[in-house]
């Protein structure tokens, strides 16, 4: 049975009959191995720039020749098919080369956050079987990279050059006046468990092609971020991420033009989001991805109004933090044309006030590490719809299930947990047969996350299941509270959790950034809240904070706060 039939039979799929006019729902695409990626866009765009760093250019040319060598040069060290190797590295072109080149040569590529504790890293080491590491010569990386290789839970890493990144006036002035900050190689304790990456790539580049079958190949191990509990690394097919890709082109196709676009590159590519949404869509359209080690927001709005970018992949926090910056309506930021927001819910006050400062559509999507990540998008046609994640990406059905018993589908209006059925989700997690069986639903990945669709397909979350507060037996959902509180025109950034509440059980509590310059007090909150809110959905407290947790990403992060108030005792 076809998908379209199979999504015809459930009666529930109401997005078909109001689909963007330009994207087929029913459009086939094509399993391709990651490597054509890069593959098409050099042989289109050779002469093209591909990657800005820091001042620095490198065309498609150039990335594809130095992939090339790479490949050889991993071959020649015993990558070979299902090989894991993993990238340690901060946003840089050293990633996009050898992420394709791994993948080239028959290998898995495994992310890491650079953040990583060398605790963190030494279990994803093991976990994942990772056998060699790529980082840079950075002292910040290396020395936990180092403190691996000689405890015997890493076997080799290959290490590249920071300074050869930039463009030679600033190579030469990193060496002399911050050579502190690079790691002495040569009489590390590891040194013999190293290879520089000036070896890897001293070759002709004429490697063994490799057969890849994008169906059953592993491209990539993505980590989930292990919020409830042990991280399970998400084992992603080249077909997977290759037709999610072809997903999101579909998508933007009616605004964007191949070999014409200028994609911003602020996300971590060691995200799934970034890692799909910035380095592979990008180089699947011949973009020219402007590279940001880390998002700094000062840099940013001024890269934003220097490089011209035409996309900007981001999570909310980002674009609340752009639009409230002294400088935002003094500079010119109306290059940018879509603006794709994700990792957590969009505020409609976020959405507006930013697509009035830049003239872009900022679209809010929805994905997971287990599905590539794109399964949900609002349309590029007008019809985004505030407070939706959208509708199903082409060839992809949401279903909606009764919480508890994920075998009932609910009906439309009603909310359940939101499952998802397509070519992008995941094959499954690596060595964990149990937690992927508990994950799926027949074909369906069960999401953890509820929501509800309207008669149009548009899917709205209303909370993640775990996240939900149980007060005095009612279900109160967290994200609605923030919405609520987003509209005080005081307010940057709110994250609502649930505490301990010795006479209802649990009870709302919100955490407050305010706006530079701006002032509120409890008082005023709840003034503001009387009306929006029923009593039982009312914050039993209100903290102001001049900064809240955020994860890898930059999104707003509740563990933490979740944390904290468990030492605490009992309210009430």
């Amino acid at each position: 049975m076809t998908v379209a039939a199979d999504t015809a039979k459930s009666n529930q799929a109401p997005w078909l009959t109001h689909y963007p006019q330009h994207v087929d729902w029913n459009e086939i695409f094509v399993p391709l191995a990651v490597p054509t990626l890069l593959a098409g866009s050099v042989a289109k765009y050779a002469n093209r720039p591909a990657t800005q760093f820091l001042g620095s250019t490198l065309t498609y040319g150039d990335i594809g020749r130095q992939v090339d060598h790479v490949t050889k040069g991993l071959q020649a060290l015993g990558v070979k098919k299902g090989t894991k190797v993993g990238l340690f590295l901060p946003n840089c072109p050293t990633f996009i080369v050898y992420y394709y080149a791994i993948l080239q040569a028959g290998g898995t590529v495994v992310n890491y956050n650079p953040l990583y504790t060398v605790e963190e890293l030494a279990f994803q080491v093991r976990d994942s079987d990772t056998e060699i590491m790529v980082t840079l010569d950075l002292k910040v990386l290396f020395d936990k990279i180092e403190a691996l290789l000689t405890a015997g839970t890493l076997a080799r890493a290959i290490v590249a050059s920071f300074p050869t990144l930039l463009p030679a006036t600033k190579s030469v002035m990193f060496r002399l006046f911050r050579s502190k900050e690079l790691a002495h190689i040569a009489t590390s304790k590891a040194a013999g468990k190293v290879v520089l990456a000036e070896s890897i790539v001293d070759n002709d580049g004429k490697y063994a092609p490799v057969a890849i079958d994008p169906l059953e190949d592993i491209a990539v191990l993505q980590y989930t971020g292990g919020t409830t509990g042990t991280p399970k690394a998400a084992m992603l097919t080249h077909a997977n991420l290759t037709i999610n890709v072809q997903q999101s082109r579909a998508w933007t196709r009616n605004l964007t033009t191949d070999g014409a676009e200028r994609v911003l590159g602020i996300l971590p590519f060691f995200h799934v989001f970034a890692m799909s949404g910035v380095m592979n869509f990008g180089i699947a359209e011949g973009a020219e991805i402007i590279i940001m080690p880390r998002f700094v927001l000062d840099d940013t709005i001024k890269l934003i109004a220097k490089a011209k970018p035409t996309i900007m992949p981001g999570v909310p926090t980002i674009f609340s933090a752009i639009m409230n910056h002294k400088d935002a309506k003094t500079l010119d930021l109306r290059s940018l044309k879509i603006c794709l927001s994700g990792g957590a819910p969009l505020p409609a006050e976020v959405k507006k006030g930013f697509e009035a400062l830049t003239g872009a559509q900022v679209i809010e999507a929805y994905g997971l590490s287990e599905t590539s990540p794109g399964a949900t998008a609002n349309p590029l046609d007008g019809r985004a719809k505030a407070g939706s994640i959208g509708q199903p990406m082409p060839g992809t059905i949401i279903s909606i299930r009764e919480v508890g018993h994920p075998e009932r589908e609910v009906p439309l209006g009603q909310p359940g947990e939101i499952c998802i059925k397509g070519p992008q989700v995941m094959k499954g997690y690596y060595k964990k047969p149990e937690a992927t069986a508990e994950t799926f639903i027949g074909d369906f990945l069960r999401t953890g996350d509820v929501g509800y669709m309207d008669h149009e397909g548009f899917i709205f979350i209303v909370d993640r299941i775990k996240d939900m507060i149980i007060c005095s037996g009612f279900k109160v959902y967290p994200r609605h509270l923030e919405e609520k509180i987003y509209e005080h025109p005081a307010v940057e950034e709110v994250t609502v959790i649930g505490i301990k509440d010795r006479y209802r059980g649990e009870a709302p509590k919100a955490f407050i950034k305010l706006k530079p310059g701006q002032t509120a007090t409890v008082e005023d909150i709840r003034k503001h809240l009387e009306p929006r809110l029923s009593r039982i959905e009312m914050p039993a407290e209100i903290e102001f904070r001049a900064e809240l947790p955020k994860t890898m990403i930059g999104k707003l992060s509740k563990k933490e706060l979740q944390a904290e108030e468990r030492a605490k005792p009992i309210a009430g």
